[in-house]
């Protein structure tokens, strides 16, 4: 029971994490779409509109804002997460699979906060929050897949050995006493 609601803390955490994320890339997005006016500083090294402004606020080859993948992590993020916590048991590939897509992000914010500190020396608020947002989704992932699993309804993590096995089937089938000779 403390596992199940460890694990459901945890993916309510996530879920949190992915909708605070989604929300953040909605607003850059409609900043990029609509010209909105941009909340945040633009002196010294914080200065969103100077990166939201660059070549590199765009997926490559194209004039996608590069907030629009972000939205798209942070909703497979979530759906994820809502697997876990709509199951009653959760499945086997579901650490993995957040394990690997959260590396996939933290991945992408490492290139990302390369490009804002070395190429570009400005930093995005906005940005910021969201690549924090995937950094804490990364650990979390990263504790749940190197914690055990969950134990089984039967009280243990591993099928029964067959040594165990055959012990059973012999108190099942007792052995005549007398042999045939």
């Amino acid at each position: 029971m403390e596992l199940l609601l460890r694990r459901a803390g945890l993916q309510l955490l996530v879920l949190l994490l992915a909708l605070v994320g989604m929300g953040d890339a909605i607003y850059l997005t409609i900043v990029h779409y609509q010209d909105a006016p941009l909340v945040c500083p633009a002196s010294g090294a914080i200065d969103c509109a100077h990166v939201l402004s660059s070549s590199y606020a765009v997926v490559p080859g194209t004039t996608l804002p590069i907030s629009l993948p972000g939205l798209g992590w942070c909703l497979i993020l979530a759906g994820l997460a809502l697997v876990s916590l709509l199951r009653p048991t959760e499945p086997g590939w579901l650490r993995p699979a957040q394990f690997f897509w959260s590396l996939a992000g933290i991945v992408t914010v490492l290139y990302l906060v390369y490009v804002e500190l070395v190429r570009l020396h400005a930093i995005c608020l906005w940005c910021t929050v969201l690549h924090v947002l995937i950094l804490v989704a990364f650990l979390i992932s990263l504790a749940r897949l190197l914690e055990p699993e969950p134990e089984t309804e039967a009280g243990t993590s591993q099928p029964p050995s067959s040594a165990s096995s055959s012990t059973r089937l012999a108190r099942s089938h007792p052995r005549s006493s007398h042999s045939g000779r």
